[in-house]
């Protein structure tokens, strides 16, 4: 069965708290849904009559040139389906898309095993909203169409550093599952369906990737805000690539958790990731950025090397971010806004991340962006803020009561910094993004919103 039309979504992310422990089963990591979604539109390919395609077109027409066509066959001894890119055409790209490739790859795979109709063609088109990129011609103003063009190539952008490998993902994955299979075989709305995607998403990001990372961001896509612990790796350790015999049967098994000695084992708790009322958690793009695997490495070496200066660090950070979600939650159940315990737990954690940063030598929350994170809690109404995530130069978090808005986005007009003791450049333009905490997953949307993008 094919629908004729769907469309899904999935949110940005940002971890608050817990980056670089999120990595480890022992620890977790509180990570926020944003409203800056990743869509994913789905229709029949359009063709004459009698004429039967095996192809399939992905689109981002936000980007200049960004068109992929993808053949699609079935691997031998059940190796699952094969997608190549097609690259003749004069509209397509000849560049690769690795996660959108994966993406597609993983969800027909999944659709062969499930089903035994024939995949048919169908048209493809990706939207961001407008937060996921920076685009750097404009001014501070916060007042953009949820969906613009961003004129340029698609390799050229800037991203802003909301998670979008994994909502685009997630997305993908669960619009092609959701055209292809009908609700007897999945169902997203269901729990079981939820779960399902999860694991399949994780499983295309992950090997998109060429990595098994924490998941935490997958996680974000599907279910929206929530306090994470990891999977084991060892779960997709064992699934081998697309073509491989029986991959079909492989795929299927690590989807539906039906292998007893291999059951995914992650935690995603979203009672306890709360946001009071009257606070907003808010994104600063900093045009200054960094590349994470870097940083990544760095202190896994760090860790490694000195396990146990790390292991108490780690402990020490994990009860500050523990501290962090019981206190946002206690705020969040009373009507009480006296943010003051709130506000110390968010420094001792800062002083904990750049203790880490010192000794594992990596620029965790780098001294330009202490300068913009204490000039920040200074204005009235600032609960505070982190560098989020594996943190670095490019974005930072903040805590903001509603009326502390107007002060805010006034000192960011003008804010500049020098040259930092990094030896990093001073930062450039930093810019209050439109996001705030969503705390839904992945949701369908009504197809009309997307009006001309969609051809």
């Amino acid at each position: 069965m094919t629908r004729s039309e769907v469309a899904l979504s999935a949110p940005g992310k940002v971890l608050l708290a817990g980056g670089y422990l999120v990595l480890d089963r022992d620890h977790t990591g509180l990570v926020f849904g944003l409203d800056a979604r990743i869509h994913v539109h789905v229709q029949k390919l359009p063709t004459s009559p009698g004429v039967d395609l095996s192809e399939i077109i992905v689109r981002s027409p936000q980007f200049k040139d960004a068109e992929w066509r993808y053949g699609y066959t079935e691997s031998e001894e059940h190796g699952g389906i094969r997608v190549i890119q097609l690259k003749g055409h004069s509209t397509s790209t000849q560049s690769r898309n690795k996660f959108v490739e994966t993406a597609l790859a993983y969800a027909l795979s999944y659709v062969s095993a499930m089903s035994d109709e024939k995949i048919g063609s169908s048209s493809i088109t990706i939207v961001a909203d407008t937060d996921y990129y920076s685009h750097p011609d404009e001014t501070g103003s916060t007042n953009f169409a949820r969906f613009i063009n961003f004129h340029v190539p698609i390799t050229e952008a800037h991203k802003t550093g909301l998670g979008s490998s994994a909502a685009l993902v997630t997305a993908f994955t669960a619009a092609v599952l959701a055209h292809y299979l009908n609700k007897d075989q999945l169902d997203l709305d269901s729990d079981l369906g939820r779960r399902r995607l999860h694991n399949i998403a994780q499983a295309a990001h992950c090997a998109a990737q060429g990595k098994v990372g924490s998941g935490f961001d997958v996680a974000a896509a599907v279910y929206g805000s929530c306090i994470y612990r990891r999977f084991s790796p060892s779960i997709l350790e064992g699934l081998g690539e697309i073509g491989s015999p029986q991959f079909s049967a492989r795929i299927r098994a690590v989807v539906d958790d039906s292998e007893p000695s291999n059951k995914w084992d992650m935690q995603i708790d979203k009672s306890n990731a709360r946001i009071p009322q009257g606070l907003r958690l808010l994104m600063c793009d900093v045009d200054c950025g960094s590349e994470t695997v870097g940083l990544v490495k760095k202190v896994l070496g760090w860790r490694k090397e000195k396990p146990e200066e790390a292991s108490l660090l780690w402990a020490t950070l994990q009860k500050g971010n523990e501290d962090l979600a019981r206190e946002l939650k206690r705020l969040a159940q009373t009507d009480v806004q006296d943010y003051r315990n709130l506000k110390d737990i968010i420094l001792t954690i800062r002083s904990l991340i750049r203790e880490m940063s010192t000794k594992a030598d990596v620029p965790i929350e780098p001294t330009v962006q202490t300068s913009l994170l204490d000039a920040c809690s200074k204005v009235s109404g600032v609960v505070g803020g982190v560098v989020p995530g594996a943190g670095g130069f490019d974005a930072i978090a903040l805590l903001v009561e509603d009326q502390a808005l107007p002060a805010l986005q006034d000192l960011l007009s003008t804010y500049s910094s020098t040259t930092s003791a990094d030896g990093r450049p001073a930062i450039g333009k930093v810019r209050l993004l439109s996001v705030k905490q969503d705390f839904q997953g992945l949701k369908s949307e009504a197809t009309d919103i997307y009006g001309d993008w969609i051809r």
